[in-house]
């Protein structure tokens, strides 16, 4: 089944405030999933999981993180875990979310959900639909050397100091 052709309630574009058009008639939102792993020399780093986007997408080619559309029974929170599980096979009961950043403009948001990895959960993520090329956890310091998405480019700064911040579940 080709699922760029599977449409849900709250899939459409809307016409913004800010003059552009952007995916969510209820908003959107994304999951950006951290761990702390231990090198191989004892030291520690943090990863977060990106996808890369298919190119037929918006924006397509570029990486961030998986999310979509709100359905319209949905919290952002709710939205963020489910777009995670379908693009990139992250359980949402492996997931202690830890904040929220939200990018309003008026019409229409975008709510970042900041998470960790649940203790013991499974770090496997993978390419769960076709609309990721590929789906990974990436060095929160290789982050920028990456072909971002726009507004995820734009975010970076405050979603990196973020996602230091929420520490180990």
């Amino acid at each position: 089944m080709d699922l760029r052709h599977v449409r849900r309630p709250g899939d459409g574009w809307l016409d913004c405030a800010c003059g552009q058009k952007h995916w969510g008639l209820n908003g959107a939102a994304g999951l950006l999933l951290a761990r702390s792993v231990t090198l191989d020399d004892g030291e520690a780093r943090v990863e977060v999981v990106l996808q890369h986007r298919a190119v037929w997408s918006h924006h397509g080619g570029t990486w961030g993180v998986p999310g979509g559309a709100i359905a319209p029974d949905e919290t952002p929170t709710e939205g963020a875990l489910r777009e995670a599980h379908e693009e990139a096979g992250i359980e949402p009961a492996d997931v202690v979310v830890r904040s929220t950043h939200v990018l309003d403009h008026g019409t229409w948001s975008y709510t970042t959900v900041v998470g960790v990895l649940r203790p013991g959960a499974s770090a496997t993520v993978r390419e769960a639909d076709d609309e990721s090329l590929e789906v990974r956890w990436v060095p929160v310091e290789d982050v920028v050397d990456l072909p971002l998405l726009p507004a995820f480019g734009d975010a970076w700064p405050v979603l990196r100091s973020e996602v230091l911040a929420a520490g180990p579940a």
